[in-house]
């Protein structure tokens, strides 16, 4: 196989400033979406595990000079992705990329971002760290657990958010106006849902929950006008579902109509998918693909939004130095 790169792999600016997209193995799907958006194919790479579980990876193709983009997401198997990513990310430093860009749209460990307890590592953190160390010159992620890990690099950090890919869907499902209340699972994530109620021009209300151990919790009270409104339930994740389902249950015990449920991230860990699909009391849910579902255990209440078409703009954006934040109109912070 020859070392040069093949003509459709890359798009070439004058100057010989060369654009690639390579894809590690967590969601190939995606990241073939965004080179086809982008106008290219995916670059060529060997990945492969060895007998004892170990990763190699090694590019098929010179990437010498050239603006590289490695898309690896933070889904299962999580630990083995990251350790992916790393070799990807060294693999590249060491071919002589010109710059290399991680996009990482589900940021691993995002939820580890403080200490919590005494004696417990800061996760993301480390994981910020080792992303830096192994070569990348820039992260492009997505609606981050919460705002201080972009704090946790030296390197820049595009925080892309599915927001508006969320507002055009309820709007066109006609969820829109003062019938309709953007609810906030907990106080965190207050600031996204008052956004996200501009956005759809409808009220606001808040949680307040409890958390006696991991991935479980108890809702103590609701804050805000709710009975008889449709609720719209958004997070930056589902992981488990309890919480999420927890919520749906003091909206309806509050006098809520038809609950929906929004989140970036579909994780979906253990049977939460079971849980949500038989779960009467939500109408709706509905995520983006930046972890991938199968389609064949996706409810019919699932509904996936593609975030191919954002993630390929802004790689474009940054391949030309233009401005990122410039996609959302300058709104793309949420926190």
């Amino acid at each position: 196989m020859s070392a040069n790169p093949h003509s459709g792999h890359y798009i070439e600016r004058p100057g010989g400033k060369r654009l690639m997209v390579f894809s590690g193995r967590s969601h190939p799907e995606l990241a073939a979406d965004m080179a086809k958006h982008i106008g290219i194919e995916l670059g060529e790479v060997e990945l492969s595990t060895f007998a004892n579980g170990e990763t190699y990876c090694r590019y098929d193709e010179s990437i010498r000079g050239a603006d590289v983009f490695i898309v690896q997401t933070g889904c299962e198997p999580i630990d083995r992705n990251l350790m992916e990513l790393l070799f990807l990310l060294q693999a590249a430093r060491l071919a002589s990329a010109k710059r290399i860009t991680a996009v990482v749209p589900l940021y691993p460990y995002a939820r580890q971002d403080r200490k919590a307890k005494p004696r417990e590592p800061i996760s993301s953190r480390l994981v910020a760290d080792m992303i830096q160390n192994a070569g990348a010159d820039r992260v492009l992620t997505m609606d981050l657990h919460a705002g201080q890990i972009q704090g946790f690099f030296t390197i820049p950090v595009d925080h892309m958010t599915a927001m508006p890919l969320f507002s055009r869907h309820f709007r066109d499902l006609g969820l829109t106006g003062d019938d309709v209340v953007s609810v906030s699972p907990d106080a965190g994530r207050a600031k996204m849902a008052v956004r996200f109620a501009e956005m759809i021009e409808a009220d606001f209300a808040i949680m307040h929950k409890t958390r006696p151990e991991h991935d479980k919790v108890a809702v103590t009270e609701i804050a805000g006008r709710v009975r008889g409104k449709t609720a719209i339930l958004g997070d930056d994740v589902i992981m488990t579902g309890g919480t999420m389902l927890a919520n749906v249950r003091a909206l309806k015990e509050a006098g809520v109509g038809d609950v929906w449920i929004f989140a970036t991230h579909g994780v979906f860990a253990g049977d939460a998918l079971e849980k949500f699909a038989e779960c009467e009391e939500v109408t709706g849910i509905v995520v983006t693909d930046t972890v991938p579902i199968d389609p064949l255990t996706k409810p019919d209440k699932l509904t996936v939004l593609p975030v191919s078409p954002l993630l390929a703009e802004t790689i474009m954006n940054v391949f030309a130095d233009d401005s990122v934040s410039a996609i959302f109109g300058g709104e793309n912070q949420l926190f």
